[in-house]
């Protein structure tokens, strides 16, 4: 695949030279698989197997933009010919152009072989474990709505014509399940998910025991009373919350006007232990590769360290209207996609404190296990207000559970009142997070 896609990529940009323009192919050959298993049978076995180029195409500081889902010479020349056609119509930007040529890459391990080599009965049956051990962990799981296997796999090209020829091979796979438990005619659900780079990473027993549990821990639950209380957050609700706030650290948001930290640079921004920080190099991350969308290399950038803002993410467009450098966050989903600024693997890096420790010291407050209606947060004002789910602290102690309650606040002010991060960092796909304490936050119940 390799030779097939540099191939392509490279007839791509000779053709647009000749036609006296600056060119970008980005050429993605992608197989997906999906397994769901219900009660023991599989319920979805689906695969899927794409491969397209995508040519942008540079005239007079305008930009043009095409694709194909053939690689052959008159395909590729066809989308050519529309990227050119299109750029007589876009708008004339001297921020517009490629970014400068590269020559070397940051070295890593983004392709498991084994992921490919392991029989497809097998991947069946991580799924049927999973869900095997959902049901064996208690008796209180009645439905098992979903338990599955994914993987993705995929070779990636980006030639430009200023010298930038790139590939490489990345994969992951996972395991997830979503279930149901009853006790004394009240329901609670419960999931969970695994991403990893290395199939035998996978822990299907894991998995299972986990959503189980999840859905466990909430039965028996009531309502809390309406106040202010302190609040611990899992891993998994906060990168919730860190997606949202992610919109407000890309340098397009910032030059657009939709960031609060607009013009913030240097200053305090979040509590003194908080650090942010965006890498593609991280180690079996998701989202590492060596370049990004536009064949620049990835890097690790920290975007704010020990509550001070530090930087923005940026991609070549949003760099030169910035007079600075990629940081290497010119993301592509597909080879329909034109490049834009978006996150790699990005996290709150762990304190040292173990995270019972966290709500060792409230007399009274909320430990938040999910969040509902994260999508009408507002990314730019920072306001939010969203069902929750959790336990109630009670003198130092995890006591009983808690539902129907909301929890609401400011993003912002949120990130500023962080007054403890545990040392259990967890990633769920690319967004990591350790258990936070939050100072205080508005709960809505009884």
């Amino acid at each position: 695949m390799r030779d097939e896609l540099l191939k392509a990529g490279r007839w791509a940009i000779e053709q647009a030279r000749n036609r006296g323009v600056e060119a970008e192919a980005f050429l993605l050959h992608s197989e997906d698989l999906t397994i769901e298993v219900r009660d023991g049978q599989v319920d979805t076995l689906k695969q899927a197997e794409e491969i397209g180029i995508g040519v942008r195409v540079f005239r007079d500081n305008r930009m043009g933009f095409s694709f194909t889902t053939a690689l052959d010479q008159a395909a590729v020349r066809e989308a050519i010919e529309r990227a050119l056609a299109g750029a007589r119509y876009t708008a004339d930007d001297e921020n517009n152009g490629l970014p400068g040529a590269v020559n070397s890459y940051p070295e890593m391990a983004t392709y498991d072989e084994y992921i490919e080599k392991t029989e497809l009965e097998t991947k069946v049956e991580m799924a049927r474990q999973v869900e095997a051990e959902a049901r064996r962990h208690d008796k209180r799981v009645k439905v098992v709505e979903s338990s599955g296997y994914e993987e993705s796999r995929y070779s990636v090209a980006v030639v430009n014509s200023r010298g930038t020829e790139a590939f490489q091979r990345g994969a992951f796979c996972g395991l997830y399940i979503s279930l149901m438990a009853e006790e004394n005619e009240q329901v609670q659900t419960g999931f969970a998910v695994e991403a990893r780079r290395h199939i035998k990473e996978l822990d299907p027993a894991r998995v299972g025991t986990e959503g189980a549990h999840n859905a466990i821990r909430l039965l028996g639950a009531k309502g809390a009373p309406s106040r202010p209380l302190p609040c611990v957050l899992e891993p998994y609700v906060m990168t919730s919350f860190l997606r949202v706030l992610s919109n407000s650290l890309s340098a397009d948001s910032v030059q657009k006007g939709k960031s609060t930290f607009r013009g913030k640079l240097g200053q305090m921004v979040a509590g003194g232990q908080v650090t942010l920080v965006d890498d593609g190099t991280y180690e079996r991350g998701i989202a590492s590769f060596p370049f990004d969308g536009e064949g620049w290399p990835s890097q690790r950038t920290v975007l704010i360290e020990q509550g001070e803002l530090k930087g923005f993410l940026y991609d070549s467009y949003t760099a030169r209207k910035d007079q600075t450098t990629s940081t290497g966050n010119g993301m592509r989903g597909s080879f329909r996609d034109l490049p834009s600024v978006g996150n790699t693997n990005f996290y709150m890096q762990p304190g040292t404190t173990a995270p019972e420790v966290l709500w060792g010291d409230i007399e009274r407050g909320l430990y938040v296990t999910e969040v509902m209606g994260m999508h009408t947060a507002n990314p730019i004002s920072g306001d939010f207000s969203l069902g929750a789910t959790g336990i109630m602290i009670e003198k130092g102690k995890l006591t009983y559970p808690v539902r129907g309650v909301t929890i609401a606040g400011n993003l912002f002010d949120f990130l500023r009142d962080i007054e403890g991060i545990g040392s259990n960092l967890r990633f769920f796909g690319a967004t990591g997070s350790p258990t936070v304490r939050v100072r205080s936050l508005s709960i809505g119940g009884e």
